[in-house]
């Protein structure tokens, strides 16, 4: 099959999988679901092109294998922490500003732009599994060892900040130790480390190199869209301290925290 075909058959998956459960999110009232959603869009892209595309058969399964770890551990992360809590105040605020048009706008500004965003993070996903080019072993190994760190901080951050969430103590508090006195956002650091990893591995071949545009636009949207620019402005009008945090310690890339005369 075709590149072109794989892609186009990707594309038609995915929005046909974000259309149920936009429908679903009709039904339930609650288009958050989207978020628990995210990481399983990759999941799905990674088995659908594992099936469809014939490449070097060593790099198909370590790419669809890295994918399916870090986007079924998203899921159930973010499926435990929001699941019963109702839906989050960013589409709370969207529904209002939406009005009676809400129920069918957020199909396009929702869940098919998530849909979109996902296909084109992915593509060293699935440019790398339709690459049938011998992988250079260098490169497998510094890509599984990028991804590898950005799990660790991924899935460490999160478990760091659910225990302090968990503590009656911290309410209103900032979490400031652990990974987070290193950065302020080390679950998105992770996330797009383990998209560099990835791009990486895929980039074992020239086909795959393309799809480092998939971790470029993954690190774009989480420092300038929709992850540490606009977490923080909430941050900002919730947490009196948190220019001090800022102040200190870094927004995305790990260092050690400054201190202040």
């Amino acid at each position: 099959m075709s590149t072109a075909s794989i892609l186009a058959i990707n594309a038609v998956v995915l929005l046909t999988a974000l259309t149920a459960l936009w429908a679903l999110s009709i039904r339930i009232n609650d288009a958050s679901i989207v978020d628990i959603a995210w990481g399983s869009t990759f999941v799905l892209t990674a088995w659908v092109t594992w099936f469809l595309a014939d490449g070097d058969q060593f790099r198909q399964n370590l790419l669809l294998g890295l994918t399916t770890i870090w986007g079924l551990r998203l899921t159930f992360y973010l499926a435990r922490r929001n699941i019963g809590h109702g839906e989050d105040a960013r589409y709370v605020s969207m529904r209002k500003r939406g009005g009676d048009t809400w129920w069918w706008m957020s199909l396009f500004k929702v869940f098919w732009l998530q849909g979109i965003i996902s296909w084109v993070v992915s593509l060293p996903v699935q440019l790398g599994q339709i690459s049938s080019d011998k992988p250079h072993t260098l490169l497998l190994v510094i890509g599984v060892a990028v991804w590898a760190v950005g799990l660790a901080f991924e899935a460490v951050g999160d478990w760091q900040l659910a225990r302090f969430k968990a503590n009656p103590a911290n309410e209103g508090q900032i979490l400031n130790t652990g990974l987070w006195a290193w950065t302020r956002h080390p679950n998105y650091f992770g996330d797009s480390m383990v998209w560099w990893g990835i791009g990486i591995v895929a980039a074992s071949s020239a086909l795959g190199a393309i799809g480092l545009i998939g971790p470029v636009v993954m690190t774009y949207f989480l420092i300038n869209v929709s992850g540490k620019s606009l977490l923080e402005r909430r941050m900002k009008k919730k947490r009196p301290g948190y220019d001090h945090y800022v102040a200190t310690t870094s927004g995305f890339f790990p260092r050690p925290p400054r201190k202040l005369r």
